[in-house]
């Protein structure tokens, strides 16, 4: 039962271009801002507590960004192939 409802879920995911594009769109750009502030942190502010905080705000918006990206990628690619296997054994059977 599980299985079916988790299956489902995964084919109407592959399903959704659009969704899944916007995943890793947004989650490129956080990257690149997590980047940027960890850039000026560095470059900008002398050494501080405020340096320091910049910094792991742009650390946080990197790994939030490279999560979603990581969501957005497996969601057109791997999905995608698993949705071609399954229907490959549904036409088998």
């Amino acid at each position: 039962m599980r299985w079916k409802a988790a299956k489902r879920r995964l084919i109407k995911q592959a399903d959704n271009y659009q969704q899944n594009l916007i995943l890793l769109i947004s989650g490129f750009g956080l990257c690149m801002l997590g980047i940027l502030l960890i850039t000026i942190a560095e470059f900008l502010f002398g050494q501080s507590l405020q340096q320091e905080l910049v910094a792991l705000l742009g650390m946080a918006l990197v790994a939030i960004g490279v999560l979603l990206a990581l969501a957005g990628y497996i969601s057109l690619s791997i999905l995608r192939i698993f949705r071609f296997l399954i229907s490959d054994e549904n036409k088998k059977k």
